[in-house]
Formats: C-alpha cells, sequence, structure tokens
C-alpha cells in the first residue's frame, strides 16, 4: 500500500526535527536486515533516507546516481545486496 503523501511529510519533519527517532529509524532498518528480513530491512532504509538526507544528497556524498542509490534499498538479488553497503 503506497504512503500517502501527509503521512511521509509527518515522518520527514518529525526526523528533522528528532535526534531520537532518526536514530530510531535507522536502527529498526538495520535491525529488519540483521534479523534476515531483507523486503522489511530495505523499506525501512528506504523510509529511513527519504526522510532524512533523501536520496539526491546522498548519491552526491558518495559519488553515486542518486537513481542508482534508490534501487539499492528496493527489490533486489543477493548479488545486489553487496552492493547496498554503500549506503
Amino acid at each position: 500500500m503506497p504512503l500517502t503523501r501527509s503521512f511521509r511529510e509527518t515522518v520527514r519533519a518529525r526526523a528533522r526535527r528528532d535526534v531520537k527517532f532518526r536514530q530510531a529509524l535507522l536502527g529498526e532498518a538495520m535491525q529488519a536486515l540483521l534479523d534476515g528480513n531483507l523486503e522489511e530491512g530495505r523499506a525501512a532504509l528506504r523510509s529511513c533516507i527519504n526522510a532524512t538526507i533523501g536520496f539526491e544528497k546522498l548519491g552526491a556524498a558518495l559519488g553515486r546516481s542518486p537513481k542508482s542509490l534508490l534501487r539499492m534499498p528496493g527489490a533486489c538479488s543477493k548479488r545486489e545486496i553487496s552492493s547496498s553497503r554503500s549506503i
């Protein structure tokens, strides 16, 4: 189910003003990945990036295409998971 714009904006606004909320978003994503819940972990990581720095700024910081980075936390093969580590 796609998220509504108002929900995304609410999460983004809270992430901008609350350090603990940002840490919790990232912690949730990492824990899901460590637990082997790859689909949930990648979705949480994408939400975390969108709520904080965004893929445009992340791409510039890493010297990679934002479109390439945007695909990394999406559904992908095991081979592509290793390239997600740069995020």
